[in-house]
């Protein structure tokens, strides 16, 4: 049985061609991972499967028949940053005198049990034993189910996503980088589910929907399970392979050889190319910057911080010097983001802490702007507040990292711009500076935050999962670029992430994070 047949069908976003003459089958006993750089088109066609785009029929020749229409759930990254923009824009903190939580997990999810989305509207009666549903078991969330989505860790708010598309009676969840932002048991975890699900699904009569279909897509072709038969490639928009894994893997094995010599071409010049940005940007880096005396630039002495009545962290004592560059570690929940926002000021509780940044106090009578002029920030809150100003353009996103704002405000001069060009071209965006943020997909945008976060060579630079949604070609570039900025001795790393092979070899101290042992952190140096 075919489920999904295209034949010559074009790939629409309203009345934009985005791929043409587009042909693809899925059936009865395929399992599919879909794959391609940040540009190939894959996410186009990820779209057009959930309907966010539409499949075109242009022709006498062209058919479109899909089994799962308006039964199709996408689990990903970008839909992820569009709920935590939407609880933003549902906020009411500052008309209720108090912290608004927003949507709970378990009223998020109860929206396709029979609930509303609606504010404050009632429940039905299955919220209140949803800890004990198999579904909720499976994604780890039985915790969290009564915090808000927006105060959730990115892998948290991922699993949810992908509780509530479990229990949608979907018959198709398209999982799209689904191990990004994952700990090494929320991996397994997943890896083991999906793994489960497509055995089934390759074992089950061909109208048997009492479980989902999966496909899986991923910008990198890793952590696939052995159970996935097919993969589509695309590549400019085109599908560059079609076809069985076994022969996707001798293609990979090929291409990686015949790549080798190119890829270190490209890397020398990468770093030719940084190396005279850094040096045409001295001017505007340098001008009226102040530098810390003390060799400790961040502090935390015996700091307690927590939500829902329960310590997030206890107790800690860390501190940063100069130069020493930290890999932070820990499950997801394990407080490695809030840690993150004490420094940057984005976290309230902060004030009330003994928190010292480059020397001072945080709340001894310094502004934001005092310390965050001092710092480069790569996080998802970043990555989401930008996304609310989605219309800056992509210079003036570069330029703004020298201002600390979230777009533009005032007229940039020739030199900034000058210079942001550079950047844009190191990056791989030459030529498309005035294209605007909102019209990049979820990848690029990490991209153009991370060379908006190194422009002015921060004193501490601060990654939060730097390379969420970045493609194998752009991942290799922006690491490259990170370890030669820790070389630089004017900048030091603080790093966050799950993946091992984003560890970069100046990261020689590393804050473990685990909130289910007694001791709540561990510092070990290397």
């Amino acid at each position: 049985m075919k489920y999904i047949e295209i034949k010559n069908c074009n790939i629409q976003s309203k009345a934009k061609t985005l791929i043409s003459n587009f042909s693809w089958t899925m059936q009865e006993g395929e399992a599919w991972f879909v794959c391609g750089n940040n540009k190939s088109g894959k996410e186009n066609f990820i779209s057009a499967l959930s309907s966010e785009l539409d499949f075109a029929c242009v022709s006498d020749k062209a058919f479109y028949k899909n089994v799962f229409r308006e039964k199709t759930a996408l689990v990903s990254l970008e839909v992820a940053a569009k709920l935590i923009e939407e609880e933003r824009l549902r906020d009411e903190s500052e008309y209720i005198d108090k912290i608004d939580i927003g949507r709970t997990a378990r009223e998020y999810i109860c929206e396709v049990l029979g609930g509303s989305s609606k504010r404050h509207a009632p429940l039905p009666a299955i919220a209140s034993r949803l800890e004990t549903l198999p579904e909720v078991k499976l994604c780890g969330i039985e915790n969290i189910l009564d915090r808000g989505l927006h105060f959730m860790s990115t892998g948290e708010i991922r699993r949810t996503l992908l509780c509530r598309a479990l229990l949608s009676n979907c018959s198709l969840i398209i999982l799209s980088n689904p191990f990004e932002g994952l700990d090494t048991l929320s991996r397994k975890i997943l890896f083991d589910f999906i793994e489960t699900i497509v055995s089934r699904q390759l074992n089950a009569s061909q109208n048997d929907f009492t479980f989902p279909r999966i496909i899986l897509s991923a910008d990198r072709f890793a952590e696939i399970p052995s159970s996935i038969n097919k993969v589509l490639e695309f590549n400019d928009s085109k599908i560059s392979f079609c076809g069985n894994r076994s022969e996707y893997e001798t293609l990979l094995k090929n291409r990686e050889k015949l790549n080798e010599k190119e890829n270190q071409n490209q890397i020398q010049e990468f770093l030719s190319h940084l190396e005279k940005i850094r040096e045409d940007s001295k001017y505007i880096n340098q001008s009226g910057k102040e530098k810390s005396q003390d060799d400790v630039l961040i502090s935390f002495n015996n700091v307690n911080v927590g939500w829902d009545e329960k310590l997030v962290l206890r107790n800690l004592c860390w501190q940063i010097k100069r130069g020493e560059h930290y890999l932070i570690q820990g499950p997801n929940g394990s407080g490695k983001t809030t840690m993150l926002e004490l420094i940057t000021g984005d976290n309230m509780q902060v004030f009330r802490e003994d928190i010292k940044i480059f020397g001072k106090r945080r709340g001894s009578g310094e502004t934001i702007w005092d310390i965050k002029k001092r710092l480069g920030i790569v996080s998802y809150r970043l990555h989401v507040e930008y996304r609310m100003v989605g219309g800056t353009s992509l210079i003036n996103v570069i330029i703004s990292g020298f201002k600390d704002s979230i777009g533009l405000y005032e007229i940039p001069g020739d030199y900034e711009k000058a210079i942001a060009r550079e950047w844009l071209k190191l990056g791989g965006f030459a030529g498309r500076e005035n294209e605007t943020f909102s019209s990049l997909n979820y990848g690029e945008q990490r991209a153009i935050l991370i060379l908006r976060a190194a422009v002015k060579e921060p004193e501490v630079l601060i990654l939060d999962e730097p390379c969420h949604g970045l493609d194998e070609d752009c991942r290799r570039k922006i690491l490259t670029l990170l370890q030669k900025i820790s070389e630089t001795g004017t900048t030091t790393l603080v790093h966050v992430t799950h993946d091992k092979e984003e560890i970069l070899p100046c990261e020689k101290h590393i804050l473990l994070l685990n909130p289910k042992e007694e001791n709540m952190f561990k510092i070990v140096s290397i």
